[in-house]
Order: structure tokens, then C-alpha cells, then sequence
């Protein structure tokens, strides 16, 4: 896989993408508290990929002790303040390339990605520590795929 993977989407979509503009959303309102809580996942329940669908509300979660099934929980279960009780208590992951004190440090990349411009806005991210890949997904119906590292070094340049 190229280090980073950029897919065009929809020309349809990116032809009236200034013509739409994002309207904040139950997420966008409690966005610190959905980034905090992935966060926790990550580093003491075992989750180690998450996708967070910024626009709809809702967050897809992989667990180590059962990577084959995916758990969706929409805004209000995932807002709701003991979700985490829920997933057993864990370790980070001896697996994972990501450090867990960088994981932050992508959760607040989204956050500015997805408030940024409210044009070209970010949709939903998704955040892998095992592989080290972030995936993004934006209001042009553009996407991206790079490496965890690479989009902390570059993700404000996607908007140069």
C-alpha cells in the first residue's frame, strides 16, 4: 500500500460540495467528550480500530478479544457516560505501533478536520493502533488512507 492512498469519489458529489455546508450535529456539540471517550477505549478496553462516523452519529468499534465482529453504537449509546462499562478492562495492546500518548494527538486532528471549513469537512475517521492507519472520509466524497504518522505531519496541509 503507497503511504498515502487518496480516493476520488462521486464527481457528481465534489461538484456541488460549496453548495452544502455542515450543520453541527449532536457530535459536533459533545465532540471532546465522543474524542475523550474513544480515547478511553483505546487505551483500557481493548479496541484497537475504531471508526467514528462524525455525521450520522455513530461509532464503529473492533475489539482485540473478538476482532471478527464489529460493535456500531449510535450517538445516544455512545454518549451515554458508562458505554465503557460495558467492554472489560484491558491493557493497550502489546500489538499495537501507535504509542498510546499519540492517540490523542490523531483524535485532535479529527477534531480540527471535522471543524475546520464547513464546506469540505470530514465525515468520519477511523484510527487503527495495530496497523498504524488512519482512514478519512470527507464532504467532497474524497478519502484517505495513511499512516498514523504521516497524517500528524500532514493532516492541516489537506486544506493548503
Amino acid at each position: 500500500m503507497a503511504s498515502w492512498l487518496q480516493i476520488r469519489g462521486d464527481p457528481s458529489v465534489r461538484q456541488f460540495v460549496f453548495d452544502q455546508a455542515r450543520v453541527a450535529n449532536e457530535f459536533d456539540k459533545r465532540i471532546d467528550e465522543v474524542l475523550t471517550r474513544a480515547d478511553i477505549l483505546f487505551r483500557e478496553h481493548g479496541v484497537f480500530h475504531i471508526k467514528i462516523h462524525f455525521s450520522t452519529g455513530q461509532v464503529t468499534l473492533w475489539l482485540l478479544t473478538d476482532p471478527l465482529r464489529y460493535r456500531v453504537h449510535v450517538k445516544e449509546e455512545f454518549l451515554d457516560p458508562d458505554l465503557c462499562l460495558s467492554y472489560p478492562r484491558l491493557p493497550y495492546s502489546p500489538e499495537a505501533i501507535i504509542p498510546a500518548r499519540e492517540i490523542s494527538k490523531v483524535l485532535a486532528e479529527f477534531k480540527w478536520l471535522r471543524e475546520h471549513d464547513d464546506h469540505i469537512y470530514l465525515r468520519a475517521a477511523s484510527l487503527n493502533i495495530v496497523n498504524g492507519m488512519v482512514g478519512l472520509n470527507f464532504s467532497c466524497d474524497g478519502s484517505h488512507y495513511l499512516s498514523y504518522a504521516e497524517f500528524l505531519t500532514c493532516a492541516r496541509s489537506l486544506y493548503k
